[in-house]
């Protein structure tokens, strides 16, 4: 199913990309992609100029303020872009994102603003705190070590 992930205004900018060098980030990407035969994991389409983007996956501990790194997936332009549809929103291609996410999801309209509705809301109730990060699924999975400063040593 595809869903709206919308980042908590407090956290943004606190992702993978800002804690490791643009070469571990552009390995993880290629792995990424790679492992999803540069196909999108939720529609299987691959976009036009480039066949997917690597999205963070982020899970929330709202008892805590943990922001931490759940995966990361390969989706075309087109998911991206719901999964951000606050960057949509900005770049005004809101009307065309929920289109898609309904019809991703085989959604009524209605179901589908409901649903971008409902992520909004969460989003306002996140970013009223701050978060912390944690990134540990990097060494796990991809073998990148940080130091004490919480960027790639």
């Amino acid at each position: 199913m595809l869903c709206v992930e919308l980042v908590p205004t407090s956290a943004w900018k606190s992702n993978v990309r800002s804690v490791v060098r643009p070469g571990t980030w552009d390995r993880i990407k290629r792995d990424v992609s790679t492992a999803a035969s540069y196909r999108c994991v939720t529609c299987g389409r691959a976009g036009s100029g480039h066949p997917v983007e690597c999205h963070e996956i982020w899970a929330y501990d709202d008892d805590r303020g943990v922001q931490a790194l759940a995966g990361l997936a390969a989706l075309c332009p087109d998911c991206h872009m719901v999964k951000h549809f606050g960057l949509a929103v900005a770049r005004g291609q809101s009307e065309y994102a929920l289109r898609w996410l309904a019809q991703v999801n085989t959604w009524t309209p209605a179901q589908a603003f409901a649903h971008v509705k409902e992520a909004f809301r969460i989003h306002a109730e996140r970013s009223r705190r701050s978060w912390r990060l944690d990134v540990g699924l990097l060494e796990r999975r991809y073998g990148v070590r940080l130091g004490t400063d919480g960027t790639e040593a």
